[in-house]
């Protein structure tokens, strides 16, 4: 921020300030546009990240703010098309996965397939909001390695090797 405001020759705060707003106008869009999705596959995941602090720095912190500590930003995306059809930022438990799936399925017109991490605030999110209108595919990396296996060529018989 600090080089933006330097070549546009604003404060920083000014620039800081068009961020916000810019964000909050890109939400509204989103939540008034991103409506009635034909996805076949939604890939759901959350990313890990912090306020202020990271969890266990928050308690030595000086002057942390009440929200400091870890946050999760948990995002639906459409895999073909990479769209992000929701998002929310907040906890990893299983209020925030219920919200989010309740907005999922808000913003969705159809059945979908869909694949998350395993992470266990998805099961009943899942079957909360969509009910039987959702295909819920949990992998663990013995799933993804046995489909791996199964894809992959066999390898035929080896012919003798010639000399040069």
């Amino acid at each position: 921020m600090r080089s933006i405001s330097r070549v546009a020759d604003v404060s920083i705060n000014t620039v800081s300030k068009m961020l916000v707003d810019a964000g909050k106008a890109c939400a509204v869009y989103h939540d008034e546009n991103v409506r009635n999705v034909k996805a076949k596959r939604v890939q759901c995941d959350e990313i890990w990240s912090f306020t202020y602090a990271k969890a266990k720095n928050v308690a030595n912190a000086k002057a942390a703010p009440e929200d400091a500590g870890d946050t999760w930003t948990w995002t639906a995306l459409d895999a073909d098309s990479k769209m992000i059809i929701s998002y929310l930022v907040g906890g990893r438990d299983a209020e925030y996965a219920n919200a989010f799936m309740s907005d999922v399925a808000d913003r969705l017109a159809n059945r979908v397939q869909m694949t998350t991490d395993g992470h266990r605030a998805y099961l009943e999110a899942v079957e909360g909001a969509f009910g039987a209108d959702v295909t819920d595919t949990l992998w663990s990396m013995e799933d993804v390695v046995a489909l791996m296996d199964a894809a992959a060529p066999k390898p035929g018989r080896r012919g003798p090797y010639k000399k040069r």
